[in-house]
């Protein structure tokens, strides 16, 4: 934190000086404008005096005042004070950041095969056809390709939505009716729900009313209190705005229907809803800095990262990287078990079973946390269940 706290001041103080800089300089050529067009306004004005005004006087008059002004070395001056302190920016860059990444890479083997697949998976997900064709082509992976088909659905449906069509999603979601129920989702009916609305909005009561009795009848028995209220709409059926009911146009809900239909349409694929290059990328960048320093601080005692079976510090990740509800015990480098599971000690901190047991010396004394100066006894502590 202070790292970033010392660049962010520097880049402030840079940019600072950059406004300063350019505001002064506009000033200072605003100023020399002046000068000469009143010089021009004083050499135009003798064509039409009879005394016939010194045309040189007035050019000396203006070199004089511009020599005045110095603008050049005002320039000048305030170019070297920005350098100056951009080049401290770009120095104190230098000095907290590792410009070669590579140190942080580890020598492991890794199916081509696999990751020419996860690539290709990305293009295609992100709706980038030609671009994961030329790579499937281009990497000679022409199995790859079968990738495509399914994302090109998706992305078709999810592009209808953008444009408030909700045909091809409801399509898809009625030949997937049952898997999705066996998936615990209600998206049918949500999408059901939504067209229910359209239609009311422009106003067509009756179509509205054939939409309920063909698609949302068959959900009532589960799903009465909701459907209740989209009934109660049809009486607000063309100014449904105006209705307590007005939440039902709120533009979330397609916001959110189209990141429930990605995820639904992955899951059924069998894929992650998110692209799991792009997770990757984002556990790699969040990861990246304690990795350089920790391949630093070891180089400079002679002693080789790479050759460890694990990290010797902990690499922290946000939460939206963390996707299993495991524990690892910081005292035994284990994993927890239903034998050996995690135990929280009343000061917060959270070690395994075995790891409780072995510093109290079998339960027979009161002992110490590994992490702070608090101490506990084994009845103090409890089990957590992930």
């Amino acid at each position: 934190m202070m790292e970033l706290s010392s660049l962010r001041d520097t880049f402030d103080r840079v940019a600072k000086k950059q406004k300063l800089s350019s505001s002064g300089n506009l000033e200072l050529i605003d100023q020399v404008g002046n000068e000469i067009e009143s010089a021009i306004i004083k050499m135009q004005a003798a064509k039409n005096d009879l005394d016939n005004i010194n045309y040189q006087s007035v050019l000396k008059e203006l070199r004089n005042k511009l020599n005045e002004m110095t603008p050049l070395n005002h320039l000048e001056g305030s170019q070297k004070e920005l350098t100056v302190l951009f080049g401290k920016y770009v120095k104190t860059l230098e000095k907290n950041f590792t410009p070669d990444i590579s140190k942080a890479y580890g020598n492991m083997s890794f199916d081509v095969h696999t990751i020419n697949h996860i690539i290709a998976s990305h293009f295609y997900r992100q709706g980038l056809f030609d671009l994961g064709d030329c790579f499937v082509r281009e990497a000679n992976e022409p199995d790859a390709a079968a990738l495509k088909s399914p994302f090109l659905e998706m992305y078709n449906i999810l592009e209808a939505m953008k444009g408030r069509d909700l045909g091809p999603a409801l399509k898809w979601a009625t030949a997937q009716s049952l898997r999705l129920l066996s998936n615990g989702s209600s998206l049918e009916l949500k999408l059901q729900q939504l067209q229910f609305v359209e239609i009311l909005q422009k106003g067509d009561k009756n179509e509205a009313i054939k939409h309920a009795r063909t698609y949302l009848a068959p959900f009532a028995s589960v799903h009465k209190v909701e459907i209740q209220k989209l009934m109660a709409c049809l009486l607000w059926a063309g100014r449904l705005e105006q209705s307590p009911y007005a939440e039902f146009l709120s533009p979330s809900h397609w916001e959110n229907m189209i990141e429930e239909v990605s995820q639904q349409f992955c899951s059924l694929m069998g894929q992650s809803h998110a692209s799991p290059l792009s997770v990757v990328i984002s556990a790699g960048v969040q990861g990246l800095p304690t990795l350089l320093k920790m391949a630093s601080v070891m180089a400079a005692k002679g002693q080789e990262w790479q050759a460890m079976k694990q990290l010797p510090v902990p690499v922290d990740l946000g939460r939206e990287l963390q996707f299993h509800s495991i524990f690892v015990c910081p005292v035994l480098r284990e994993q927890g078990s239903d034998e050996n599971p995690p135990m929280l000690m009343p000061c917060g901190h959270v070690l395994s079973k075995q790891s409780i047991v072995k510093l109290s010396k079998s339960n027979s004394r009161v002992f110490k946390c590994p992490y702070c100066p608090s101490e506990a006894t084994v009845t103090q502590c409890k089990q957590l269940h992930f």
